[in-house]
């Protein structure tokens, strides 16, 4: 599946166009549902640190934790 790994990323930055930063984890997530965002990658969203996110690149490093464990 490292396909879908690469283009979550990118589905996540197309899906989160527009947000407000800072943005907790909860509220990117919201955002994104809100977005009809698809089941991947709200629950990649969803597995992301608990943390405060200052923009996208935040947001890519967040994801990329997750993939990391």
């Amino acid at each position: 599946m490292p396909l879908a790994r690469q283009s979550t990323p990118h589905d996540a930055a197309q899906t989160l166009a527009g947000i407000d930063f800072p943005a907790d984890r909860n509220k990117i997530v919201e955002y994104a549902r809100g977005k009809k965002a698809s089941s991947e990658v709200i629950e990649a969203l969803n597995r992301m640190p608990d943390d405060q996110y200052t923009s996208m690149a935040d947001v890519f490093k967040g994801l990329g934790q997750h993939s990391q464990r």
